[in-house]
Formats: C-alpha cells, structure tokens, sequence
C-alpha cells in the first residue's frame, strides 16, 4: 500500500535497516505481509521477543491470532540457523517463509511454509496450531500494539525518540 504524497504521516514504515537483511530477505517480507493481510492480519517486522529473540515478521488476526514467520534467504541463512524453535512458545502458528527456488526439503515438514516474493506470497503447507495461552496472547498483543504505535509516532516526529531518552534521564 502506497500512502499518498500529501500523507502527514509520511512514507509506510519500513522494516528497521540493520543492515541484517539482504534485498531478498525484504522482498519476502513483503510478500508476507500482503499474504498475511490477505488473510485477515496485519503483520509487524522485527519483532523482538520476550525471550529475547526477534521474530522477522509477527502477525495479529482481529481475533487475536498470531503468526510468526521466519524469512530465509537462502539454505546458508537456513543451516546457520538453529533458533527458529525458540519462537514457538510466542506464537499460535509459526511458519518459514521462503522464495520459489529455495529447496523446500530443508525446512522441517512440523512447520508451516509460506513461499512469497516481493509481489505477494502463499501458503505452501499450513502450520500446526499450538494454541498460546491467554495470559502470554495478552502480553504478545500488548507488545505487538505498542510497538505498532511507536513506530507510528516516530514517523510523525523523528525526534520524539531523542525527547523521550532526556526525559528518562531526568526520572
């Protein structure tokens, strides 16, 4: 979705450029994301965890449903990984997310699979549900909203984020 011009709240907010992500990585977190929103959900990148990990994208049905899907580029990204079943105690359904051309044997079939590119993406395989509890579905949607509003209000004023540093500084 492009906003238009005259949009005060300028450009759609980008996934943080760590410089983490290749150009590929990007283009099949697009593609999620039109998936995702396809199916009812809005999807957030960069999720970071309680456990302290950060999920590529993380997705929140109006039912309070979430997705977590893990984006690899590449069989390298994926053998480097051995991560990826940290993220599903965060998570109704955990997906990977891969282009066309990736060599699907590698993935774990208990998994869901998302193939996606720049253009939009679909569902391979369906993820298993593993339900989350409500206390944790509680939290991830609190995290999940205010982390969507702070990125919303850094876009309205970049500087707001130097504001709110000096003023914990004096508490």
């Amino acid at each position: 979705m492009t906003l238009p011009s005259n949009n005060p709240l300028g450009p759609p907010a980008q996934p943080p450029d760590d410089g983490r992500q290749s150009e590929r990585a990007n283009d099949i977190a697009r593609g999620v994301a039109r998936l995702m929103r396809a199916h009812g959900l809005v999807g957030l990148p960069e999720v970071t965890l309680p456990n302290g990990r950060r999920a590529d994208v993380m997705g929140l049905s109006e039912k309070g449903i979430i997705w977590i899907v893990e984006i690899k580029s590449g069989p390298a990204d994926f053998r480097a990984d051995a991560k990826w079943p940290d993220y599903r105690e965060f998570c109704d359904y955990f997906f990977f997310a891969v282009a066309s051309d990736f060599p699907l044997e590698l993935l774990p079939p208990e998994t869901g699979l998302l193939l996606a590119d720049r253009f939009g993406g679909e569902i391979e395989r369906p993820a298993p549900e593993t339900p989350l509890p409500p206390a944790r579905r509680r939290a991830l949607t609190l995290r999940f909203a205010r982390l969507a509003a702070e990125r919303l209000s850094l876009l309205m004023d970049p500087d707001l984020s130097a504001r709110a540093d000096a003023f914990k500084s004096k508490l």
